[in-house]
């Protein structure tokens, strides 16, 4: 089981540079960002430490994150594309060819129509028009939540399905299900990214890296950059998996069980408000090895 935040020894969080993170009930809570998480977001990249968000958002919300809010980078659609702003211009770094995803996305949004009608009571996300790439289903955003069982039922569907002969990959948020077409990930994209920044990674670089993605990218070594993850649900579990230093929002703990992977330490306060008491912490070990 995860260890409070406190047990994170005060001599690593100082050390951290780079803090990379789900957004919905992570950064924000009860469909809110609340203003000590707005504020913690600015402190860090004041401290120089850089914020990637990474998250299942549409296309849509996240140009809106990356343009507005004091992020680095913004990873979406789970792992789809980047965005950034730096320097005057904003990039947006997709995974694979963007007709083909949007051809794909057709696709499968067709047959995920078709078995939502099975369900009167549930529709796909009101953003759908905004995604680039995946579909989502709307399963507790401005809604009561689905019951937990209709949820693994869909997504057992959704898992089944193909699309020209490929697999179709889906996961569950706390608002969401996302399923889309492509070997992108959150946690693909994260490595991709580090390595176009040429930032050291704990673990061996993926070799499922798109060809775009991984080109010209450097060789990286063993872990020299302490980075961390923060999340709240099941769709960061590659995420838990793969970093060795990783933080659960308190709100997290209802999803422990149906996790192999749990993230390394837990907030004592849910979503954004657990992100802002994470920030302080990390802030506190900074001035206090200053001291």
């Amino acid at each position: 089981m995860p260890e409070p935040l406190t047990a994170l020894p005060s001599d690593t969080a100082r050390h951290i540079k780079w803090v990379f993170t789900d957004v919905d009930d992570t950064l924000t809570w009860e469909g809110r960002l609340p203003s000590q998480t707005l504020i913690a977001l600015e402190q860090l990249q004041q401290a120089g430490i850089h914020v990637v968000a990474v998250t299942g958002a549409c296309a849509g919300w996240c140009d809106h994150i990356a343009k507005l809010w004091p992020v680095h980078t913004v990873i979406g659609e789970n792992g789809a594309f980047w965005m950034s702003k730096r320097d005057g211009q904003f990039i947006t770094r997709f995974a694979s060819s963007q007709a083909i995803m949007q051809a794909n996305q057709n696709a499968l949004k067709r047959q995920i129509q078709e078995l939502l009608n099975q369900y009167p009571d549930i529709e796909l996300a009101a953003d759908q028009p905004l995604r680039f790439c995946d579909v989502a289903v709307n399963i507790g955003q401005d809604r009561p939540a689905v019951d937990p069982a209709i949820c693994a039922d869909i997504l057992k569907n959704i898992h089944a399905m193909r699309v020209n002969g490929q697999t179709v990959h889906a996961t569950q948020s706390s608002i969401h299900i996302n399923a889309w077409v492509g070997e992108h990930s959150k946690r693909v994209s994260s490595e991709a990214l580090l390595g176009t920044l040429s930032v050291a990674l704990p673990s061996t670089v993926s070799d499922r890296l798109s060809a775009d993605l991984s080109a010209a990218q450097p060789p990286l070594k063993a872990n020299s950059t302490p980075l961390v993850y923060l999340g709240d649900s099941l769709n960061d579990e590659a995420m838990f998996e793969w970093l060795p230093l990783t933080i659960g929002v308190a709100n997290i703990r209802q999803s422990l069980p149906n996790l192999t992977h749990k993230p390394t330490y837990i907030t004592r306060q849910p979503g954004g408000l657990g992100f802002a008491e994470f920030a302080d912490y990390l802030l506190q070990a900074r001035q206090n090895s200053d001291k």
